[in-house]
């Protein structure tokens, strides 16, 4: 059930992608065949910064994508950068969809927010304590936390003391 909603999610922001890039990209050749200027600004550099934001976005957006496509091979939740990745991307198509919401009308908005349910189911249906328990191959063990030491020991690697059994009493 989740791996076809990551793989889902790695198609939607692969093609998110190149929308952005493309888009931005056509932004900046028509601000630099119009000579467009807005207050003064040099039209050659705000023509540079539409193609360079188009380009850096598109790639956090084809990353995203990977990371997605990552999830729907391996079947388990992506790891820490992954998370922060989605999350940012997640929290980019909110703020886009707030704007779009005003300037561009309710479509895009619905565009936006579908965007942002995919991530944010994504990021939600993986249990970081489902695959230990032995649901998918290559996790850890449960009881391991990944650097050695068992989840159950206090952080500074000290077991506890032992306890000694109850004293028998003499009593009847």
């Amino acid at each position: 059930m989740r791996r076809p909603v990551a793989g889902v999610v790695a198609v939607v922001l692969l093609v998110e992608a190149f929308a952005v890039g493309a888009l931005n990209w056509l932004l900046g050749e028509v601000v630099h065949r119009q000579q467009m200027s807005l207050a003064g600004l040099d039209p050659q550099m705000m023509s540079a910064s539409a193609k360079a934001g188009g380009v850096l976005f598109g790639l956090c957006f084809a990353l995203c994508g990977l990371v997605a496509l990552r999830v729907a091979v391996r079947g388990r939740r992506p790891s820490r950068p992954g998370r922060v990745l989605l999350v940012g991307a997640a929290v980019v198509h909110g703020l886009l969809g707030a704007v779009a919401w005003g300037l561009v009308g309710w479509k895009a908005f619905v565009a936006l927010m579908v965007v942002l349910a995919l991530i944010v189911l994504l990021l939600m249906t993986y249990d970081p304590q489902e695959g230990s328990a032995g649901g998918v191959p290559g996790d850890a063990p449960r009881g391991d936390a990944g650097d050695g030491r068992k989840e159950d020991a206090p952080a500074g690697g000290i077991p506890p003391a032992p306890v000694a059994p109850p004293a028998e009493s003499d009593a009847p």
